[in-house]
């Protein structure tokens, strides 16, 4: 009999201590420069600020990063850990709205991302979910 590992759910990564970092970036990497300061968040960091978007407002990952280098004072927020945490607060949210939690306690992430999103297509829904979130709060 294998003994296989189960893997762990996204609620249980989100649980995870992280720390963040502040690293000066050596080489340039993903559109940051060589030289400069380059933020790196955590997961509860992102989940953080998704939770923060109001109702019936939208924001981009780019606008996201930007706030969060410059609340860090750094000159960028990395865009590869950044797009990992948004998949991981949105499965985390996808799992307790599954488990029956309604929308208003879970991390918005249709607030973020959008339909045409990498993220959003590699998520277990829909893309089009992600449209008809963002219609139904801009009508509210």
């Amino acid at each position: 009999m294998s003994s296989k590992k189960l893997k762990p759910s996204s609620r249980e990564k989100m649980c995870r201590k992280k720390s963040e970092k502040k690293v000066r970036l050596e080489h340039d990497f993903a559109g940051i420069k060589a030289g400069q300061m380059m933020f790196v968040a955590t997961p509860q960091i992102v989940d953080n600020y998704i939770r923060k978007i109001p109702f019936g407002e939208t924001r981009t990952i780019q606008a996201m990063r930007n706030r969060l280098a410059r609340q860090h004072h750094c000159d960028a927020a990395c865009p590869v850990s950044t797009s990992i945490f948004i998949r991981m607060s949105a499965e985390a949210a996808l799992e307790d709205l599954a488990d029956g939690l309604p929308e208003s306690e879970v991390a918005p992430f249709w607030r973020l991302l959008n339909a045409e999103d990498k993220i959003s297509k590699r998520l277990n829904i829909d893309p089009e979910w992600i449209s008809t979130r963002r219609a139904l709060e801009a009508k509210a």
